[in-house]
């Protein structure tokens, strides 16, 4: 049986590093954002970054945490050429929140034992040859780790954690969580035993950047345990040790044996004062947390009728919720909206010619498909022809209604006339209509073609389909 819990390193989206006033900015120069205090110049102290602990008491509230009035930062005692001072600012013994946890979409909850503070180190960079040159940029950068119990048995439930943990931090604006620039990075700790007997040793997996390589390292790394106590030999066994993960070989190295915490050699770090929480500072941040991911499917689900997809892809990201309730708000029917939404408004998102990265910065904004929906609805224009109608109103940013005027889009729905266009079709088809009025109703789109080719697509097809039919029966 799997026993696997997470290590998560989540970087916090401040304008300015954890305990300096450097402004961080992925993809800069390197070293370029660098001063006395992050890169550990005599005599350059540290001073805590305000909004550095705000935005993590906000995280741990959204985690249902508990926030500990008092905690204090630590130094991580170890030697790597990234880490200027020779130590990482941490938190060991009193990290400011334990507990809470994320339940996953089956029903199982998924405990947190702590989050803790802590600074980044700089990156390595070992593609030189003999050479590794180092950027100080990332140092000082504010990380929040989040540390779950062993609480996980497959690597779905592992991403599944990992999922709806990326969600709430995006939701309640503490980070991007863009693991493609580093902002998310997860360890991962995996053993594996024989249901009912003690837990074996654990192997600890290192810096997985992607959802792919975390589920990919944990299936990996149960199948290699699971052989290795296969064999019987007690010197072939897993031993407690930390491993890398060969993205191209797609298996896990060992990188050295796991360390403890007093190799580490925590201790108070003396140039820092104790971090105090109080009551209003709590508070406040709790009234900055939105309707969180999981609250919010439910509630498309059971309020406005979604369908346990629609309301997932509905929720996947707070923007795209914002825009879907405020299509919602101002009339738009919900399925619709969704259908519209997942289908035709997210797509153009990686419409080159379409210049947005968010679905908030469309020149479609929610009263505008909010409108479109309601001229489909009332079959003022056809699907395929609403579809036109939004490319237009992406690219331009007008109105659906005087989109469909310029175009001449506009369904046909004159039933005399639509009689008139069914009638000519009708003639010299007497095989088809035969088959119509034996049962055959599949042979009505035989019948269809005609009638839309001669409105140039502007006949309503449930009110040509509905004439064919009557006009069939009435002359049968």
């Amino acid at each position: 049986m799997p026993v696997i819990g997470l290590e998560v390193h989540c970087q916090l989206d401040t304008r300015t590093k954890l305990f300096c006033g450097c402004e961080y900015s992925f993809g800069a120069e390197p070293n370029t954002i660098t001063c006395p205090v992050c890169t550990a110049q005599p005599g350059a102290l540290p001073v805590l970054n305000s909004a550095a602990l705000e935005y993590a008491v906000r995280a741990a509230l959204a985690l249902n945490a508990d926030v500990a009035p008092v905690s204090k930062f630590d130094r991580k005692n170890y030697f790597y050429c990234d880490l200027p001072k020779g130590y990482q600012i941490s938190q060991f013994d009193l990290p400011y929140c334990t507990g809470g946890g994320i339940q996953l979409a089956s029903g199982k909850f998924i405990r947190l034992t702590r989050i803790h503070m802590e600074e980044d180190a700089g990156k390595a960079i070992h593609d030189r040859g003999d050479a590794t040159l180092v950027d100080l940029n990332r140092a000082g950068v504010p990380l929040i780790e989040s540390v779950t119990e062993a609480d996980m048995c497959s690597a779905d439930e592992a991403h599944e954690y990992l999922t709806a943990l990326k969600e709430i931090f995006q939701y309640i604006g503490v980070s991007d969580c863009d693991m493609e620039k580093g902002s998310l990075r997860c360890d991962v700790n995996v053993s594996v035993h024989p249901e009912g007997e003690p837990w074996r040793t654990k192997v600890e997996v290192k810096n997985l950047n992607s959802f792919r390589n975390v589920r990919a390292s944990i299936q990996y790394e149960i199948a290699r345990q699971i052989e290795a106590y296969e064999t019987g030999d007690p010197a072939q066994y897993p031993e407690q040790e930390t491993r890398l993960f060969d993205v191209a070989a797609g298996v896990t190295r060992t990188m050295r044996s796991k360390e403890d915490a007093h190799d580490y050699r925590y201790f108070p770090d003396p140039d820092l004062p104790l971090v105090t929480v109080d009551a209003v500072l709590i508070e406040r941040q709790r009234g900055l947390l939105p309707e969180l991911p999981v609250a919010r499917r439910a509630r498309y689900e059971s309020e406005l009728g979604l369908s346990a997809y629609d309301a997932g892809v509905m929720t996947a990201a707070r923007d795209v919720a914002d825009f879907f309730e405020t299509v919602v708000r101002v009339g738009g029917d919900p399925k619709a909206a969704a259908n519209w939404i997942a289908n035709d408004v997210l797509r153009a998102l990686s419409d080159p010619d379409v210049a947005a990265s968010s679905i908030l910065e469309l020149l479609v904004k929610p009263n505008d498909l909010a409108e479109l929906i309601a001229l489909v609805g009332d079959g003022t224009v056809s699907k395929n022809a609403g579809r036109e109608v939004l490319d237009e109103m992406l690219r331009s940013g007008a109105r659906a209604k005087d989109v469909v005027q310029a175009m001449g889009l506009e369904q046909v729905q004159d039933t005399s006339q639509i009689d008139e266009w069914c009638r000519a079709a009708l003639a010299g088809r007497e095989a088809t209509v035969a088959d119509v009025r034996a049962g055959n109703l599949k042979a009505i789109g035989a019948l269809m073609g005609p009638v839309m080719q001669a409105s140039k697509g502007s006949a309503d097809p449930q009110l040509v389909r509905a004439a064919l039919l009557r006009i069939i029966g009435e002359e049968g």
